[in-house]
């Protein structure tokens, strides 16, 4: 079973930086795709950002050129930084993992973390 915990949420001005963390356990991690997600109060979830075991990333044209996606197969972690942060990026983001090649918004992940804040202010 995997289970995902992400953490490094929070409040920043706009401008600003925060990198999330997302810990993986289970089995595996090299093989499984991952995504952040992430969903503002009234709309619907969506990709921010996505990686593959081979290290292929895809970006949400919105964060494009200031969010970057990593992996760390050793410490079974992904991470997102993110810079010049602005109102509109404020969310609840979401780790995902899937057993596979990518997630997408149609290739959904197999499993969910329980989500942390991120709030920028103007």
């Amino acid at each position: 079973q995997v289970q995902l915990v992400e953490s490094g949420g929070g409040l920043v001005q706009a401008g600003g930086s925060l990198r999330l963390s997302c810990a993986f356990s289970g089995r595996f991690f090299r093989n499984y795709a991952m995504g952040w997600f992430r969903q503002a109060p009234g709309k619907q979830r969506e990709l921010v950002a996505d990686l593959t075991g081979s290290d292929d990333t895809n970006y949400a044209d919105s964060v494009k050129g200031r969010f970057t996606i990593s992996r760390d197969n050793t410490k079974r972690a992904v991470y997102l930084n993110m810079n010049s942060l602005k109102p509109e990026d404020t969310a609840i983001y979401y780790c995902g993992a899937r057993d596979g090649f990518r997630v997408s918004t149609v290739v959904l992940p197999d499993y969910w973390g329980q989500g942390t804040q991120v709030t920028v202010s103007s």
